[in-house]
């Protein structure tokens, strides 16, 4: 499925784009987000500066405004001072972040959330699923090209069905005439 996110999927390229709002590149979340200090829990941290690695494992949680992100292990890849790519993992790893203007938080899960720097994507794998207001997308597989803001789901084998819900739109008032200023 190829999709532009300027369709009534748009929120699953939004969701998506979220997700990295915790890093120093562009997203979709709060404005605010990254004005605010980002906290990150663990059981265990193992930052290697030298190799540019840092693990993160064990109730990993990380939080930046709305933000927050929650996996078994979280492994970060720097290269000369920027990122390179994050991979979280969980049973399933959790993201959640509230986007401006809106009144209801962006939902992704997967077993396997993956962000690349460049090309600038993000990739959700096996049990991904991403919502936001009753709207749902689960695929095995959910790419996000950030730059070309288009979303590609499904692994293309017979097993892996794309899976979309979408809530009916709450149709907006009518107009009233006000007959009597007339």
């Amino acid at each position: 499925m190829n999709n532009s996110a300027g369709s009534r999927f748009g929120f699953i390229a939004l969701a998506l784009g979220s997700w990295v709002a915790a890093w120093p590149f562009p997203a979709g979340g709060l404005s605010s987000d990254r004005d605010q200090p980002m906290y990150i829990e663990a059981d265990r941290a193992d930052i290697n500066d030298k190799k540019g690695v840092s693990i993160y494992t064990g109730n990993v949680k990380v939080t930046q405004g709305s933000f927050q992100l929650l996996a078994d292990k979280l492994t970060v890849y720097i290269e000369k001072d920027q990122l390179e790519k994050a991979i979280a993992l969980g049973q399933p790893a959790q993201y959640r972040q509230r986007p401006d203007g809106k009144d209801e938080d962006i939902e992704a899960q997967a077993l396997r959330m993956e962000y690349y720097a460049s090309p600038e994507r993000i990739i959700l794998l096996e049990r991904a699923q991403a919502s936001q207001a009753g709207d749902v997308f689960r695929s095995e597989k959910i790419v996000y090209d950030i730059e070309k803001n288009v979303v590609n789901a499904g692994t293309g084998s017979g097993n892996d069905r794309v899976h979309i819900t979408l809530q009916p739109r709450k149709k907006e008032p009518a107009e009233t005439v006000d007959t009597k200023s007339r």
